[in-house]
Parts: structure tokens; sequence; C-alpha cells
């Protein structure tokens, strides 16, 4: 999947998502470590990581660096981490999940960029962690 369509989806997200009562705007050009930022249905500010996978995984992959950068920023804002797979949509409410413990896994160096691997720390999260959207049965 190349950067375009991926920023295609990302933009798709967010637009049904503000049709569910979010207000969000896209960042995906910008360098932040999220894809969208703004309020929660509730007017909580918020910001949402996103990953689009054409694997299914029972478990979803999301790499410590990014985690941490998500947490870093002010702890009154709600972190999200949205996975779409072949079985669904997912989404994650970081700031209360109790994390796993990391793992070691090999990744891309960059997200689609390059085909070479570095070990990385990821968590692996269990479906039943996430607030299910949709899922394709």
């Amino acid at each position: 999947m190349d950067i375009s369509r991926i920023e295609k989806w990302e933009q798709a997200v967010v637009t049904f998502f503000n049709l569910d009562g979010w207000n969000l705007k896209w960042t995906g050009k910008g360098f932040e470590h999220y894809d969208a930022s703004g309020f929660t249905p509730k007017g909580f500010p918020c910001i949402i990581e996103m990953k689009f996978r054409t694997k299914y995984y029972e478990d979803k992959m999301l790499e410590k660096y990014k985690y941490d950068k998500l947490m870093e920023l002010n702890k009154d804002i709600v972190k999200l981490y949205f996975i779409n797979d072949p079985k669904g949509n997912f989404l994650f409410w970081l700031n209360n999940l109790k994390m796993p413990k990391t793992v070691k896994m090999y990744c891309p160096d960059t997200t689609i960029w390059t085909k070479k691997r570095i070990l990385k720390p990821v968590y692996l999260l269990k479906e039943n962690q996430a607030s299910k959207i949709n899922l394709n049965y």
C-alpha cells in the first residue's frame, strides 16, 4: 500500500468518525506522531494514530516508540489507536489501557518507504482490549 492510498484511508476514517459526532482533523501530512486530532463526541481533546493492515493478525501490534510518543503528550488528551484489517476496525483507548510486556519483532525501519527490517520493541494488544467499531463477518 503506497502512502497516497494510506492518506486517503486516514482521511476517510476522519470523515466517518466526524459523521458519528467526533470533531477531527486529519494531521497526516505533518510530522506529528498521530494521524488525526480534535475532539471526541463528548468534547474531550484527542489524538488518533492509525494503521491499515492488509493481513489479519489476532494480536494488534503497536510500536513502543509510537506509544511512548503519544503518551508524552498532555495527560488530559485522549490517546487512541485505530487499526483496520481484513477482520474489521478496532479502536484502542490507550490512556487507561494496561499495556502488556513488550516483545521484539522485526519491523520495517520506517512505515512503508523501505524494505529494510530492524528489531523493534512492540506491544501486542488483544482484540478484546479494543472497542470494536465493526467486524467484517
